[in-house]
C-alpha cells in the first residue's frame, strides 16, 4: 500500500490595499484580520478535501510590505507561538486534525524581527519555527533587510503526525546549502512559502525547487501569492504554486492568477525508492567541502 500524505498549498491575493503612506495602526489590524479570515476559509476547504498538511504563503496575513521601507509595518509583527495568529491556528489545527505551516512576521521579545514560519501539529501542539536564513536587499521592491534579521535557528525538521517536514522561505530557495541540510536532517517534505514577482527570477521558479527535490530525494511544496499589490505595484505575483516529487518532476500546479487551494497526494515510499537509486547522500564528500564555509 502506498504511504500517502495529502498536502495542500494556499496561494492568495491580498484583500485590503494600504494607502501610499500608511500610518493608521488600526488599518494594519484590519488587513491582517481580512487575510486570516480568508485563509480560515481555505483551511475549511482543505479539511473537506482531507488535507493532512497545509502550508500558507510567505507572510500570509498581509501584503508583501517589503516593497517599501516604512516602520509602521513593525506593528504587524507578532510573537511566536504566543501571538494571536498562531494561538488561533493552534485551535484550528486541532479542530481539523491538520498540520499547519504558518508563515508570519515574527517579533522576538527583545524587539528583533524575523521572517518566520510556525509549525503546528495536528493535535494543536506547537512544534517549533523556522526563521528565513537568507535576507535579500535587491533592486527596488525587496527591502527585506529593513524588516528582518537573518534566521538563527539553523535548518530544523519537524516530526509531525503525518510526515517529517522542513521549511525554506522564498529567497532561501536560491541557496542549495540549506536545502541539503534539510535533507540530511531527515526532511521528507520541504515547504517553500514565497512572495515573488514576474521578471528577474521567474525562470528559476521551475528550476530551483525541483533541483533541490532531486538532489536530496524529498518532496517540495512551492507557494507563491497572486495579483499586483497596491500601492507599490512592483510587479505581478504569478502564483503557479506546485508540488514536485523526489525525482524533481512537478506533479501538481496551481494557476498563475487565481486564489487557489492546491491539493496533492504524496507517496512517501517514493523517497526511499529514489534514494536507493541515486545514492547522493552516500556519495557526498564532506571532507572536501571546507572551502564552502570559508569567508
Amino acid at each position: 500500500m502506498p504511504n500517502l500524505v495529502r498536502c495542500g498549498l494556499v496561494q492568495s491575493a491580498n484583500e485590503i490595499s494600504p494607502p501610499v503612506s500608511l500610518s493608521d495602526k488600526s488599518l494594519i489590524g484590519k488587513i491582517k484580520q481580512a487575510m486570516l479570515d480568508k485563509h480560515l476559509q481555505f483551511t475549511r476547504q482543505a479539511a473537506d478535501k482531507g488535507v493532512q498538511i497545509l502550508c500558507f504563503q510567505e507572510i500570509f496575513n498581509g501584503p508583501y510590505f517589503c516593497a517599501e521601507q516604512n516602520t509602521c509595518w513593525y506593528e504587524s509583527a507578532e510573537e511566536i507561538p504566543n501571538g494571536p495568529t498562531v494561538s488561533k491556528l493552534k485551535d484550528v489545527a486541532r479542530q481539523y486534525n491538520m498540520v499547519l505551516i504558518v508563515p508570519i512576521y515574527e517579533k522576538e521579545q527583545t524587539g528583533v524581527y524575523y521572517n518566520a514560519a510556525a509549525v503546528i501539529d495536528a493535535d494543536g501542539t506547537y512544534l517549533g519555527k523556522y526563521r528565513k536564513s537568507h535576507i535579500p536587499q535587491v533592486s527596488p521592491g525587496f527591502w527585506e533587510k529593513f524588516y528582518f534579521r537573518p534566521g538563527n535557528l539553523g535548518y530544523p525538521v519537524f516530526n509531525t503526525r503525518y510526515a517529517k517536514i522542513g521549511v525554506y522561505i522564498c529567497y532561501d530557495r536560491h541557496f542549495p546549502e540549506g536545502a541539503r541540510a534539510l535533507g540530511l536532517n531527515g526532511a521528507e517534505i520541504v515547504f517553500n512559502p514565497s512572495a515573488t514577482v514576474a521578471g528577474l527570477s521567474e525562470y528559476l521558479w521551475r528550476l530551483e525547487q525541483p533541483a533541490h527535490a532531486c538532489a536530496n530525494g524529498y518532496f517540495v511544496g512551492a507557494i507563491n501569492r497572486v495579483g499586483v499589490e497596491s500601492p507599490w505595484n512592483i510587479g505581478e505575483f504569478y502564483g503557479s504554486s506546485y508540488f514536485c516529487d523526489p525525482r524533481g518532476k512537478i506533479i501538481a500546479q496551481a494557476s498563475r492568477d487565481k486564489d487557489e487551494l492546491l491539493v496533492c497526494d504524496l507517496d512517501l515510499d517514493e523517497i526511499k525508492e529514489v534514494r536507493h537509486t541515486w545514492q547522493f547522500f552516500r556519495d557526498r564528500r564532506p571532507e572536501t567541502y571546507d572551502m564552502l564555509v570559508q569567508l
